[in-house]
């Protein structure tokens, strides 16, 4: 069937040597380039996770200070409306007041021209009965 001969056993020296060879030459340091790259990947991957989560953080911290940002501006802004409010509501005050002074003044006024005109009526009345009388008697003759 077989015969072993020296042929064989050099063949088989030959490809142990040849796998020896390949394995010192090409294996090992493809396999150890390959190891390099998984360990630049893996380190690559790691830092990636490591800024996506520190992205995250300020995102976060980003969003709380905005809503800290957005309620104080809110406070300052009802607090502008009271002061806004107190203040057109002092200012009515200040124009009803002046508004009552102007009219109490009118009326005062007002009074002081009727009271004029009353004490003036009895000779405002005896002139016109005169000028009546007058024309009556003047218009007759």
């Amino acid at each position: 069937m077989f015969d072993i001969d020296g042929t064989l056993i050099v063949q088989l020296v030959n490809f142990i040597v040849f796998l020896a060879i390949l394995n010192v030459i090409f294996m090992k340091p493809v396999g150890a380039a390959i190891a390099r790259r998984r360990a630049y990947i893996e380190g690559l991957q790691h830092d990636i996770e490591q800024l996506q989560g520190s992205a995250n953080d300020i995102r976060s911290e980003a969003d709380a200070r905005r809503l800290q940002a957005r309620r104080e501006a809110e406070e300052a802004i009802a607090k502008a409306r009271a002061a806004a409010g107190k203040e057109a509501d002092a200012q009515i005050t200040e124009a009803q007041a002046r508004a009552a002074k102007i009219v109490a003044d009118a009326h005062t006024k007002v009074d002081g021209e009727v009271e004029s005109a009353r004490a003036e009526e009895p000779r405002i009345v005896a002139a016109l009965a005169d000028e009546l009388v007058g024309r009556a008697l003047g218009g007759a003759a």
